[in-house]
């Protein structure tokens, strides 16, 4: 589904209960950060557990436009993807892009490893705080890339072969640590990168160039440190499964007072997660192939939560389980420190008959980095309250999951219109809807699969 047509609108009539069975596959925040790490390889490269989302669809086609072979492998799921005729692309497609996704800007390190230059377009991506591109260029100028600002985008040269080089991020940034480790891999040099982010996904991508021959040590203080190689080959790899997506069923269950089986949800990764799951409440059952969640019965408890980055509670966990806190007993406190403009989305489950009150202090926990800045990042959740179906507009990615979830867990029908934006990250998610008992139906009386 594309564009802002009738198929960009979905009729979600409220109040049954999700049960059933659904499968998460590779991570969006890993797979198409592995898609670009093949550029980098001198052989093939082959990506297994890939999930059919707008992301990866964004990475293939740029990739295909820099000379990179993408094709299906063997198995459901698998890209083969061989770099060995990287080329220029022209700027015209490559603008084509722009807007779509911030994934090209991950691009740039090893374009000027293979190519010299690089030119990356205005960039896209869910409105939920800043998160300056400007930072991604001083890297790559530290590493020694020349960037020229144009009317379309920045044009990057690499005059000589990037250089190793010392970089201490002001904070853990998911996107800046994956610039560095892409750009530094091939540069010439050791590269120590402190107050990294050290995000399952990060360590599941240093996996992936290790595979390819790079050599990259962990410490346990956020340290990063690259030693430049002459050459990378190809990698085989399976992604690690989607946590974010596995924890987004898991809060559709609760708020709905369903029973959700997430097959390829792991433990591991979602630890910090299930610890807040079962106190707000809700029960799980873990087995080898995947996580079964569900709502127990009987009132479920607020509680006082703060977002941080890895190991802490993730920011993308946050607005799925705010629907469901909605439905908790007392006051619960939310503490949003890694995106500034994230509690934004409360705005329509309060029309919805929601009790969610903003404030720009710092609630329930730690002072952090907005709460002298006047941004309204902390919330209190009072509940329980009836959901009533509304009209809903999609603002971002986590977001929209959310308001799903509310009209699906609301009395009456709710219009949900930008649904296209989930397809950025969810893989399939009305087929997995109706999978789940869900009634759901495009306005036009098309079938909602």
């Amino acid at each position: 589904m594309t564009g802002t047509g009738s198929n960009d609108v979905l009729l979600v009539h409220g109040g049954t209960p999700l049960e059933g069975e659904i499968r998460v596959r590779g991570a969006k925040n890993l797979v198409p950060k592995a898609m670009v790490a093949a550029l980098l390889g001198s052989e093939p490269s082959r990506l297994r557990n890939v999930p059919d989302i707008r992301d990866v669809r964004v990475v293939r086609g740029l990739l295909q436009l820099h000379g990179v072979t993408v094709r299906p492998g063997d198995e459901a799921g698998e890209l083969v993807l061989d770099p060995s005729h990287v080329e220029s692309a022209n700027v015209a497609d490559i603008d084509a892009h722009a807007g779509s996704s911030r994934i090209p800007i991950l691009f740039c390190g090893p374009l000027l490893h293979r190519l010299g230059h690089a030119f990356i377009p205005g960039l896209g991506g869910c409105d939920i705080g800043g998160r300056p591109v400007d930072f991604h260029f001083d890297v790559l100028r530290q590493f020694g890339a020349t960037i020229e600002k144009r009317a379309d985008g920045q044009y990057l040269e690499a005059p000589q072969r990037l250089r190793g080089t010392k970089i201490r991020l002001p904070y853990p940034s998911v996107g800046s640590t994956e610039q560095v480790l892409l750009t530094a891999v091939l540069a010439d040099g050791v590269t120590e990168l402190s107050n990294a982010a050290v995000e399952p996904e990060i360590e599941d991508l240093i996996c992936v160039l290790q595979k390819m021959g790079a050599i990259i040590s962990m410490d346990t203080d956020r340290t990063i440190r690259i030693t430049g190689v002459e050459k990378l080959g190809g990698y085989n790899h399976r992604a690690l499964p989607d946590r974010l997506e596995a924890a987004s069923w898991a809060s559709a269950a609760l708020a709905t007072e369903g029973n959700i089986y997430v097959r390829g949800a792991q433990q591991r990764s979602m630890m910090t997660f299930l610890n807040t799951y079962r106190k707000v409440g809700g029960a799980f059952e873990i087995d080898d192939e995947g996580i079964r969640f569900w709502h127990p019965g009987g009132p479920l408890n607020a509680i006082a939560l703060e977002t941080d980055v890895h190991p802490g509670f993730q920011t993308d966990w946050q607005q799925p389980l705010v629907v469901a806190l909605t439905q908790a007993s007392g006051l619960s406190i939310v503490h949003e420190t890694v995106y500034e403009s994230r509690l934004g989305f409360t705005e329509a489950l309060n029309q919805m008959g929601a009790h969610i009150q903003l404030y720009r202090e710092c609630l329930g926990g730690s002072a952090c980095r907005f709460g002298q800045r006047n941004f309204l990042h902390s919330a209190v959740v009072s509940g329980p309250t009836k959901l009533q179906g509304s009209d809903l507009v999609i603002p971002d990615l986590r977001g929209g999951f959310s308001y799903l979830i509310a009209a699906l867990a609301a009395q009456g029908t709710s219009r949900v219109h930008g649904i296209d934006l989930i397809n950025r990250g969810y893989e399939n998610f009305m087929e997995k809807l109706v999978q789940l008992g869900a009634k759901v139906e495009l306005p036009n009386g098309a079938p909602s699969v």
